[in-house]
This record gives structure tokens, sequence and C-alpha cells, in this order.
């Protein structure tokens, strides 16, 4: 491989391991963002067999000039149930989809020790190879 290749390539070039334990950790507790898109507000419409506009109204707000889910009281998502997991788990918006693989975690090796100190699946299961990381980082930068 050249030099030039190899400076290329991300730190990660030989992929991740990574495998959801479906703990929850990233769903639950201090309160965020998770970014929803008019297309996946409609997924979730679908699923839940309600109304578009019941649902934004109810499990949505604006922030930062952009709409994400709410959450509850306690922090946790509004879909997410602590004895069920994530409710809406087949129609989840692409932030989750793509977790852990965002560029706030994998920019560096030290970002992406510290996001596996926080989340059990990283650095467990398969390992995740660099083209479905990339892909996941494109779908997410969207």
């Amino acid at each position: 491989m050249s030099d030039e290749k190899q400076a290329n390539e991300p730190w990660y070039a030989d992929g991740l391991a990574f495998e959801c334990t479906q703990c929850g950790d990233c769903c639950t507790g201090t309160p965020g963002f998770v970014w929803v898109t008019d297309e996946e507000l409609e997924a979730l419409a679908a699923f839940l067999g309600q109304p578009l506009d019941e649902v934004r109204d109810l499990h949505t707000r604006k922030a930062r000039g952009r709409v994400t889910l709410r959450e509850k009281g306690n922090g946790d998502c509004v879909f997410y149930d602590r004895a069920k997991g994530c409710t809406v788990y087949k129609v989840r918006p692409a932030q989750c989809r793509t977790w852990p693989f965002w560029d706030s975690n994998v920019a560096t090796p030290g970002d992406w020790k510290h996001t596996s100190e926080a989340c059990p699946g990283c650095g467990k299961g398969e390992v995740i190879p660099v083209e479905e990381i990339s892909r996941r980082l494109k779908v997410i930068r969207m």
C-alpha cells in the first residue's frame, strides 16, 4: 500500500467492532437531540398508525431550527420504554440507526475509546468494515 493511500485512509481502516446490546444507554438519561426528517416522521406515523400531524405535535419539538424527538421528563427518548426497549425500532431515525458511527465518535482513536467507555457494544461483536462505517457517516451527515 502506498504511503499516500495510507495517509488518506481513516484511522479505523481495518474497521471497528460493534454489536448493539440494546442496553438503551444511548436512548436514555441526559437530554439531547434526535434529529428527524419529514420522511422519518412519515414512517413513524405509518408505523404507529397515527396521523402525521399528531405524531409531529405529540412526539417532536423544534430546536436549533430543526425538528427533534421529544424526551420524557427523565431524559429518555419519547419512544423508549425501559421494559420493552425502543418501541419504534423498525423505523427508528437515521441518527439512531447509524450509532455509534458518528463523526464525533470516530474522529480520533481517543473519541472511539471515550464512546466505548459509555457504550457496551463498542469494541464487541463483528468488525464493521470501513466501507460500512463510511456509508453510515454519509447517512448521518445528510
